[in-house]
């Protein structure tokens, strides 16, 4: 089974300052509540998360790894990550607006051990959450 998520968040702030945060990979590893701890390497388009899913049969730490596919600056990112449980592709794209901009999250999870895409199915929305709250106080921190 396959998880998708689209999700919309409006932001009375310019494009660009979403794009500081969204093309981060540190800061978006940093909004996910699962996401344990996370190393950037220095090319700035990988990344190593390390998740710690509360399933049955994943006892400890899952190591996945990150890579921005598609950084098309100031506008879209695509990032894909792969693990020994499950592989997710995520999508941020920033359009304009009159009053700031919208940021369209796309998400696509395929797990590879039973429980992954339950836990994902129920918990994606909140993680998305976190993000969008992480997302929020820094751009009232750099208002």
């Amino acid at each position: 089974m396959t998880v998708r998520v689209k999700r919309t968040f409006e932001f009375d702030a310019p494009g660009e300052d979403v794009w500081e945060f969204i093309a981060d990979p540190a800061k978006r590893a940093g909004a996910i509540s699962v996401v344990d701890r996370f190393d950037v390497a220095a090319d700035g388009r990988h990344a190593t998360w390390h998740l710690e899913l509360p399933i049955p049969l994943v006892s400890s730490t899952v190591k996945v790894e990150t890579e921005d596919v598609t950084v098309e600056e100031p506008t879209h990112v695509k990032f894909i990550g792969r693990s020994r449980v499950m592989r997710v592709t995520g999508e941020h794209t920033i359009e304009e607006t009159d009053s700031g901009c919208r940021l369209v999250n796309e998400f696509v999870v395929d797990g590879r051990l039973p429980g992954v895409e339950t836990f994902f199915e129920r918990n994606l929305d909140r993680e998305l959450d976190n993000l969008e709250a992480a997302l929020r106080r820094e751009l009232e921190a750099t208002a």
